[in-house]
This record gives C-alpha cells, sequence and structure tokens, in this order.
C-alpha cells in the first residue's frame, strides 16, 4: 500500500497540480484516455510562425532610450517638457544598423547586428500606467478580469508536437505572476509550466543538484511502481468523471498525471544544457560573468523550440528605472544584450528563425521627461516592442511616437492589436479564437483587436 503522502508527491508541480505516476503499461493507459487536448491542431489558416518565444522584460525599458530614435529629444535636453518636468536627453547614442538602417541605442550593440531580421513596433500603447496591470493586460488583454494568458491561448489553438513535454513553459517568472502563464478558464492543461522561480535561471545536473521542475523525480519508486500506482489514481478519476459528465478540474488532473509521468524522462534531457559545445556557450553567454543567467535561459527557449514546444516566455527583470537609469538600464541591457543576439543566430543558423516568432518587450515604456535627474516615470501611451522572424519583415520599422516619444502618433498598435497579430502570424484568427464560457464566447482580443498587417513579411 502507497501512503497519502506518496500518492501526493509531484512530477509535474509547474502545472499547479500535484502528479505522481504509476503502472506496468504506459499504453494502456494512453488507451484508455481521451482524445489528448494537447495534440496538434490545424491553425484556421496557412502560419507563418510555428512557434514563440517570449523575451519579457519585466520593469518597463525605455523606449528612448533602446529603439525609439529621437534626436529632437537631444536637441532639446533640459527644457520643459510637455507635461512638466525637464527633457532628458537619451545617455546612449543611437546607430543605424544593417543595411536596413534600423536606429538602435549602444545599448543593444549585439541585437543591434540581427537589425535585418527584426521589425521595430514604435507605437505600442496599453491602458495600464502601472506595472501589475500592464503586465498582466500584456499577457491576457485585460487588467480587471481573471482571463487566459497569451502563451495559453496559443497553446490551446494549436496544440504542441512534442508528446512529452508541455506545451508551453514559462522559463523563471517573477513570483506573484502566474496570471501571466495561467490558463483561467480554458482547461488546465493549457496552462504554462513554471520552470524555475523569481528570475533565477533553471538548472538541472544529474548529480541530483541544481533545480528543474519539483519533484521531477521519485526516490521512493520505480517507474513501473510508479505507473501501477498512476494507473489506480488515473481509474478512480475516470470513474469520478463518468459520474459528474463534466468536471474540467478532473479532466485537468487526468491529463496533467500523463504529461508529468513523461516528463520525467524527457524534461532532464532537455535541461541538461552540458550536451552543448563550449562555442554555443560562450555565444549566448552562458559560460560566466553577467550574462550567464539569461544566457541559459535564452539557451534552454532554443532547445525547448527545438523539441517542439509551441510557446516558451523568459522573463528578465530589473528595468524600472525611476532613477539611476544611466547605470542601471545599462546593466540590465548588458546582462541581455548578448543571449538574445545569440538566441537569434543560434535560431538562424539552425534555419529556425523562419518559422519561430521572437517577440521582446516590456509592459511599457518611459517618459522623454527626467524623474529626479537621472529617472524617468511610466509611459504607456507611447513605446516599442520588436519582433523577429516568424514571418514578420526584416529591418522595417512600424509606426510612430511624437517627436519626444510621449505618445504614438501613426499607425498606433495597442496591445489587442498586438495580440491579434501574434495570433495571424501563428494561423489563427483572433475573431476565430473563442472558448465557450459562462454563457458567451470569450476571447484574448475581447471585442478588439486588428492585425498590423504592414508588418508581414
Amino acid at each position: 500500500m502507497f501512503s497519502r503522502r506518496q500518492v501526493l508527491r509531484s512530477a509535474a508541480a509547474g502545472f499547479g497540480y500535484l502528479a505522481f505516476a504509476g503502472m506496468s503499461t504506459a499504453r494502456a493507459a494512453e488507451d484508455a484516455a481521451p482524445t489528448n487536448p494537447l495534440s496538434p491542431k490545424s491553425p484556421h489558416f496557412t502560419p507563418r510562425a510555428k512557434r514563440v518565444i517570449f523575451l519579457c522584460m519585466q520593469g518597463g525599458p525605455s523606449h528612448v532610450d533602446t529603439f525609439d530614435y529621437k534626436p529632437q529629444l537631444s536637441k532639446d535636453h533640459g527644457k520643459r517638457g510637455k507635461y512638466g518636468g525637464s527633457l532628458l536627453k537619451s545617455p546612449w547614442e543611437f546607430r543605424q544598423r544593417g543595411e536596413s538602417g534600423l536606429w538602435i541605442s549602444d545599448l543593444f550593440p549585439e541585437v543591434g547586428k540581427h537589425a535585418d531580421d527584426m521589425t521595430l513596433i514604435r507605437s505600442m500603447q496599453c491602458d495600464q500606467p502601472v506595472h501589475p496591470g500592464a503586465m498582466v493586460q500584456m499577457h491576457t488583454g485585460t487588467a480587471q478580469f481573471i482571463r487566459p494568458s497569451l502563451g495559453a491561448w496559443t497553446l490551446y489553438g494549436l496544440g504542441t508536437e512534442n508528446k512529452s513535454l508541455p506545451g508551453f513553459v514559462s522559463l523563471s517568472p517573477p513570483s506573484g505572476s502566474s496570471r501571466n502563464y495561467g490558463s483561467a478558464f480554458l482547461p488546465a492543461i493549457y496552462g504554462g509550466s513554471k520552470v524555475g522561480r523569481g528570475g533565477r535561471a533553471a538548472r538541472f545536473a544529474r548529480t541530483g543538484t541544481g533545480e528543474i521542475v519539483p519533484d521531477i523525480k521519485n526516490p521512493s519508486l520505480t517507474k513501473t511502481q510508479q505507473r501501477t500506482q498512476l494507473n489506480l489514481i488515473q481509474a478512480l478519476n475516470r470513474e469520478k468523471l463518468k459520474r459528474n459528465e463534466v468536471h474540467p478540474g478532473v479532466e485537468g488532473v487526468i491529463e496533467s498525471y500523463e504529461l508529468a509521468f513523461r516528463m520525467q524522462d524527457a524534461m532532464p534531457d532537455i535541461m541538461d544544457i552540458s550536451q552543448e559545445t563550449s562555442q554555443t556557450l560562450s555565444l549566448y553567454g552562458a559560460d560566466g560573468g553577467d550574462t550567464e543567467n539569461f544566457g541559459k535561459q535564452c539557451l534552454l527557449a532554443r532547445r525547448f523550440a527545438e523539441a517542439g514546444v509551441r510557446f516558451i516566455e523568459i522573463t528578465h527583470g530589473g528595468w524600472d528605472q525611476h532613477a539611476n537609469l544611466s547605470a542601471d538600464h545599462q546593466a540590465r541591457a548588458f546582462a541581455c544584450d548578448q543571449p538574445i543576439a545569440g538566441l537569434l543566430q543560434d535560431l538562424k543558423q539552425r534555419d529556425m528563425l523562419k518559422d519561430t516568432l521572437v517577440i521582446w518587450g516590456g509592459e511599457f515604456g518611459r517618459t522623454p521627461a527626467a524623474q529626479g535627474g537621472d529617472g524617468r516615470n511610466h509611459n504607456n501611451k507611447g513605446y516599442t516592442t520588436w519582433m523577429a522572424g516568424g514571418g514578420v519583415k526584416g529591418g522595417f520599422s512600424y509606426g510612430a511616437t511624437d517627436e519626444y516619444g510621449y505618445q504614438a502618433v501613426e499607425d498606433k498598435c495597442h496591445i489587442h492589436d498586438w495580440h491579434a497579430t501574434i495570433l495571424h502570424l501563428l494561423g489563427l484568427d483572433h475573431e476565430q479564437l473563442t472558448y465557450r464560457y459562462a454563457g458567451r464566447d470569450f476571447r484574448l482580443t475581447d471585442v478588439h483587436g486588428n492585425v498590423a498587417k504592414k508588418i508581414l513579411a
């Protein structure tokens, strides 16, 4: 007999369900299970991208110091700003990069080498001027209600190609950010699987040290014993489901347990970056120094993408500079510039960039006027994100803010438009991707959103 404590130990804590495993014939359990909801699904139309890697810059990087060149801001440095305060020129020089000549600052010299693969969206807008609300809206489309995340909608719409890995992975998300990768009213299996925590790089070593997914290995039972135990648990779960006819929570448990059992073999292999060459580690800056943490996460993102994971998100925090902008923005950019450039280069040389949509952006931008002399306040009326690969134009600038960078004035791209465009690149019509809940059809973009067709290659 197995104790209740043993039964509750997990191999899939990242799903929000504690999973265990057990029985001799995995095939029998899979045959008895309902159709796998994560199986690949046909898109609405021919997709340009098969997968997404989202590089989330938490805290609001300053667009006027990174990707939105404002020469007038430099000329009028020190003058009174439109909404008070003194205009603050960027401490960094902007240069034209690549054959396309996109203006990118010296904060991102390595990323700038890939300008010809990038579309800069310089006219972003969202509704929330505060971090929690803006972050949630960037991920779910709304800050007022509990809604499924962009990654969950993507997985719901397309499924995944790898049966032994989660289809949506959130690498080292910050504490308290579960809504950013949650499934809300979608079936729980579409929620993101958290790997690592609090911005720390997830690690795995075959010696048993390091961190991957909690309890991915069972120290007490063999694989055969786990399968036996899991089949017993699943039989009870299916009997419960049969009685209730509809029970999304139980369905989620059944699906998560099976995936968790398979993950025990697949996840350690994916997370073991010791298989990579020293040249690859160096390319990502994952071999030491200030770039090591984010470099390893970018490398893991490529490995997950290569294995068929549909949506991968990495969070890089610390961009909220109300003061000490010149030093802290420099440090934040240095830590992720080489890793991001390495990711783009690695994807390209593996012929994966063409169908991998890489997205970079924060929840909003920052003001052209100074705050405290060497800082900038929040700005949700105009900021920059960028996309690369996955069917977007290379070396292209879309939209514009005013001459100082206060607000979007040309080809405005609201967060709903941004979501609609991402889904479109994946072959999904944001108006057709719906889920029936509480008597109405919900969608990521609610009743809003237009595809930014000008950025399509």
